[in-house]
């Protein structure tokens, strides 16, 4: 008998095509994702699920409980901060998550958004959509020179360590800031480890690149973001509860720093009516870290591959909790 599949968003073909003959599958089509109703009645009957982000997908307590069947939890995302995987491993189920595929995606989207803020091209696009471009002048939208300024970087992980090669080809100064240093990289790179309020304090440019976990969650507040330069610009494409959005939008409407770009926000979509909306020094884009086509047909393979893995008895490639494997 054939498991029961339910994929939470509209992948890829790639991937569907890899369940045919394999399982039985509902695909959600719709863009707005399922209500939170529908979405557990799904769960209840499913052996797997396909999970993305979100408030109504999320696999919480609430989500796994109604998983009687459940064997596998298949993000189709590299953070897996919607899935609630201590509770998933004390019930036995595999989760698993798509590590590097969207790596340089998203650290194209990071030095897109820093070019963005930095030169000011977003308000400069809104002015010509306007109609209100009417001269040009020498003061007009000055904004930082990128070439030889100084990045720090919050996370030298595989996007870290990707937009930094990025910006070596600007002949960018690199800073980096973790849990642990990394002396290879380092070397490779000619990239130098910082303290975080020091890194924070130094650079033109903050990057975040760090998994949201309860110890990074809010890690740039008010506080922290009175320590960069007011010339500084931040750029989040890491998960929007990093940064304290309430804080940012003050520390951008005060001048406390220069500028913003980001791909990721507390809340997504972004509320109507959030203050982000109206600042002109603020770069965005609607989480599109991993928005290319070969990026997200690599994603829904590998979501695919994980969760066919694990519902045939083998150990899933990128399983997030190993300890459940008794393979």
């Amino acid at each position: 008998m054939l498991p029961m599949i339910f994929i939470s968003t509209n992948i890829p073909d790639v991937g569907i095509d890899m369940l045919l003959g394999k399982a039985n599958f509902e695909v959600w089509r719709d863009v707005p994702p399922p209500k939170r109703k529908y979405f557990l009645q799904k769960v209840s009957n499913a052996d797997g699920v396909i999970a993305i982000p979100g408030a109504a997908t999320k696999m919480d307590k609430e989500a796994i409980d109604a998983g009687k069947k459940l064997r596998i939890i298949s993000s189709y995302s590299v953070g897996y901060d919607h899935i609630d995987v201590e509770y998933a491993t004390s019930k036995g189920i595999m989760v698993t998550n798509t590590p590097g595929v969207l790596t340089d995606a998203t650290a194209d989207i990071a030095f897109g958004l820093l070019l963005m803020a930095a030169r000011r091209m977003s308000e400069g696009e809104r002015l010509m959509r306007s109609g209100k471009w009417r001269y040009w002048g020498p003061r007009m939208l000055l904004g930082q020179q990128v070439s030889g300024s100084s990045l720090g970087i919050i996370g030298l992980g595989r996007i870290g360590t990707a937009l930094a090669k990025r910006a070596k080809g600007f002949d960018m100064e690199l800073y980096y800031t973790g849990n642990s240093r990394k002396e290879d990289l380092e070397m490779e790179l000619g990239i130098r480890y910082l303290p975080f309020k020091e890194l924070l304090a130094t650079c033109d440019f903050i990057s975040v690149h760090c998994p949201l976990s309860p110890e990074t969650e809010g890690l740039i507040g008010e506080e922290e973001l009175k320590m960069m330069k007011p010339s500084a610009i931040l750029i989040n494409t890491s998960r929007g509860k990093v940064v304290d959005q309430k804080a940012l939008a003050r520390a951008l409407q005060e001048d406390w720093i220069a500028g913003a770009g980001l791909d990721v926000f507390e809340t997504e979509p972004i509320a109507k009516d959030d203050p982000l909306l109206k600042l002109p020094n603020v770069a965005m884009t609607p989480h599109l870290g991993s928005a290319s086509v070969q990026t997200r047909e690599a994603m829904a393979s590998m979501a695919v591959e994980n969760l066919l893995a694990g519902l045939e008895g083998k150990r899933p490639p990128n399983l997030v909790n190993p300890s459940v494997w008794k393979g």
